[in-house]
């Protein structure tokens, strides 16, 4: 990381700042001592100027629609890598050989089951919960039933604690299923993979055998790999925020997860899939698209555009191409899809989209998949926050690595009353 210097005047007074650079990316001023030069503080609601840390995980060029894990394109790991690739890809910083792999995967399966006493917490929702107020209870809780993992100093400690975080995810994500639906919990089998486990735990019944159907368990896993990071997000933030003030791993990653519940985060691939919904047949795409482009409105295409891509999102391209093949293999006819087609097709030639840049993002396809998998809309988000897992916890730990790190105290720019004197009540 090189570093330069860029020259600031304020109020008639010069001021030397710091330019970072990184591998790539733009520079970013170092403004950590501008208060001391100046008196003053930046303003930037939304952090969407300023670079909260440095990372060595992530990468995205919105404007290129680029997306980098580790400096690898993200199609080509959803195309030819595993979610537990990427998963030891994003802890590690390289990728894994067979035997590096073979272990890794080994250890997750080992750790997949959940203390028989926090099944027990389920019982204390209502069965109508939403599945992510119970995951946020649930993960929160682990913390309770873990103590000799918490001290987060303790490199080993983290380690543990990580693979712990993303073993358990996937059981603790099912049972909620289960419980909504009122069937039985089904225990993780150890010769399943990854993600052939979860579809088994969240589908299977004890009356049967469970038969993983391999496209559906490719479908899952390039999913969960096109949501397992995606930079300094609003809940990988609240993540790195958490955890600044030493909270336990477990505590940092329920807060990441009820950030992610928020609609314009992890919820945009229901509304997506309700957008579809309400436009029904191909015939009644023209209205809708003269609805979106009136401000007057309220109706919104959901499922277009993204807060950091200003180009077509990377993973939407590797979503469009596995829809097919999930439809193929259930041998599913699903009209929506064809009106997602024709949205996408009518949107991309719209000069009014094309100029606002509003192209399909990974949610409009994504929500597609899972309604036909068989998952209902209240789980989507739920699956969102088990990809997003691994990611939130390669971030917590690159964080609490960094012998530079803070706790987290953003500034503010006051606009209430100047001081002013108590006044007693029989005199107001």
């Amino acid at each position: 990381m090189s570093d330069n210097q860029a020259t600031l005047t304020i109020d008639g007074k010069t001021i030397d700042l710091p330019v970072k650079s990184g591998t790539i990316g733009p520079d970013v001023l170092d403004i950590r001592k501008l208060y001391g030069q100046s008196g003053k503080f930046t303003y930037d609601p939304g952090f969407t100027s300023t670079a909260s840390c440095d990372s060595a995980i992530t990468y995205i060029d919105g404007d290129e629609g680029v997306l980098l894990h580790r400096g690898y394109p993200i199609g080509q790991l959803a195309e030819h890598s595993s979610f537990m690739e990427v998963s030891y890809l994003l802890l590690n910083g390289e990728l894994p050989n067979q035997d590096e792999l073979a272990n890794f995967s080994r250890t997750i399966t080992r750790h997949t089951m959940v203390h028989e006493q926090l099944t027990k917490f389920y019982s204390g929702f209502r069965r109508d919960a939403h599945p992510m107020a119970v995951m946020c209870g649930v993960v929160g809780a682990l913390s309770a039933f873990y103590h000799d993992s918490t001290d987060i100093a303790d490199p080993q400690n983290r380690t543990i604690s990580s693979h712990r975080l993303i073993a358990k995810i996937p059981t603790i994500a099912a049972m909620a299923y289960k419980y909504s639906v009122g069937q039985p919990f089904l225990y993780p089998r150890n010769d399943l993979s990854y993600t052939g486990n979860f579809l088994r735990m969240t589908f299977g019944v004890p009356a049967e055998e469970y038969e993983v159907i391999p496209e559906v368990e490719r479908a899952m896993d390039r999913i969960f790999i096109l949501h397992a990071d995606h930079e300094q997000n609003a809940s990988t933030s609240t993540v790195r925020l958490a955890g600044s003030s030493g909270a336990n791993p477990f505590a940092c990653i329920a807060a990441g997860i009820a950030c992610l519940w928020g609609p314009a985060h992890g919820g945009a691939n229901e509304a997506a899939l309700n957008m579809l919904r309400e436009i029904g047949t191909p015939d009644k795409i023209p209205h809708y698209i003269e609805r979106a482009k009136d401000k007057n409105d309220p109706f919104r295409l959901m499922g277009f555009g993204h807060r950091v891509y200003k180009n077509y999102d990377p993973r939407a391209t590797v979503m469009q191409k596995t829809v097919r093949e999930v439809f193929d293999a259930l041998k599913v006819n699903d009209p929506l899809f064809e009106t997602a087609l024709r949205l996408e097709e009518i949107a991309l030639n719209d000069p009014y989209f094309v100029e606002k840049k509003l192209f399909p993002n990974v949610d409009f396809y994504s929500g597609i998949i899972l309604s036909a998998i068989g998952f209902p809309t209240t789980m989507f988000t739920v699956l969102f926050a088990l990809a997003r897992t691994v990611g939130w916890v390669a971030q917590w730990n690159e964080m609490i690595s960094d012998p530079g790190q803070k706790i987290g105290r953003p500034r503010q720019l006051y606009t209430g009353p100047t001081q002013r004197d108590y006044v007693p009540i029989n005199q107001r």
